[in-house]
């Protein structure tokens, strides 16, 4: 693998981490500094700051920077207190000491790349080692598959084969079975046969005798037939007389029944035209009875009428015969009762 690119994104994983803890961008700029210098062995830039970080202006990164070489420089720079010493001394014992500190910092540091030298090689060797073991790995795990997948597959066919071999053993038996069943039905079937036999010999020669007495028979049945063929062909010579003799009697009588037939018809068109009369007349007959069930309801109607007229006329000749004898009883009154003296008149002369 390309260690600058591994060891990039280990350091944009580490800047990332920063930018957890630190929330100042001076702050989070300086911690790169550091993390670039110690760690990685870089020399921080106020460009490469910015591209990894891209917070705050550009200004940003390169006060971070100045700060960073100043603080490295004091913290570098190595003080000789001693009251017997002069100061040029002093100074010269610093500087001495600080460029030694310089000088083992630069071998520390050029181990350190020797070391994560070795350590990059080592992981790439590691890492390759375990890519192989992992491929290694992978194909032993396909050929597990594999070999699992063909045991399964065994295992299926063994299993169809078992349940073949049971439906195989399974239809042996019952076969068995039946073929012992079968041979038991054709030794069952063997005497049926055998003492079919038997009897069909013992009913043939029965059938033989029978036979020979029915042909026997038989021909005494034809002699006698032969005879009856005889007497019936006389027979039927005599009534072969006699039908021709009924044939000649039944034309005649067809014929006279046909003049019959023939006088019956015009008897029957007379008939029927007679009745075409009576059935006008019977016409003519029933609209006479109707019209005179019409004329006798008119008259029913008027009787009723006049008998109602008649009830009236009753009614109110008996309130008059009523009125008539009150009448005549006033009448005989008058007449019984005394007359009235009349006083004779004065003449105008007396």
């Amino acid at each position: 693998m390309d260690t600058p690119r591994t060891n990039e994104k280990q350091l944009l994983a580490d800047i990332d981490r920063l930018r957890e803890q630190f929330t100042q961008t001076q702050d989070l700029y300086r911690e790169v500094c550091v993390l670039l210098f110690f760690r990685y062995g870089m020399t921080p830039t106020a460009n490469k700051l910015y591209q990894l970080v891209r917070k705050g202006s550009m200004t940003a990164p390169a006060e971070a920077l100045n700060k960073f070489w100043e603080d490295l420089r004091e913290k570098s720079r190595v003080r000789i207190e001693h009251p017997d010493l002069p100061e040029a001394l002093k100074t010269a014992a610093g500087d001495l000491t600080a460029t030694l500190w310089t000088a083992a910092q630069a071998l520390a540091h050029e181990t350190l790349a020797s070391y994560r030298s070795e350590t990059q090689v080592a992981i790439m060797d590691a890492k390759s080692a375990v890519e192989n073991a992992e491929s290694e790995r992978d194909t032993m795990l396909r050929e597990r598959d594999e070999a699992l997948r063909g045991r399964e597959e065994a295992s299926r066919r063994v299993s169809a084969l078992e349940q073949n071999l049971a439906a195989a053993v399974a239809t042996r038996m019952a076969l068995e079975s039946h073929l012992k069943q079968a041979m038991d039905d054709n030794a069952v079937h063997q005497q049926r046969l055998e003492d079919a036999r038997r009897e069909f010999t013992s009913e043939l020669e029965k059938l033989r005798a029978a036979a020979h007495l029915a042909d026997e028979r038989f021909r005494a049945a034809e002699t006698r037939t032969l005879l009856e063929i005889d007497r019936e062909r006389t027979r039927a010579a005599k009534l072969q007389k006699e039908l021709d003799a009924c044939r000649i009697a039944g034309t005649q009588a067809v014929e006279r029944l046909r003049s019959e037939a023939t006088g019956l018809q015009s008897q029957l068109g007379d008939l029927r035209q007679n009745a075409g009369i009576l059935e006008g007349n019977l016409q003519a007959v029933t609209a006479s009875r109707d019209m005179a069930i019409i004329d006798l309801k008119a008259l029913q109607a008027q009787l009723a009428e006049a008998a109602a007229k008649l009830g009236s006329l009753r009614s109110d000749g008996e309130s008059w015969r009523l009125q008539a004898e009150e009448a005549q009883r006033m009448v005989a009154e008058l007449r019984k009762a005394p007359k009235p003296v009349r006083v004779p008149r004065k003449s105008k002369a007396e």
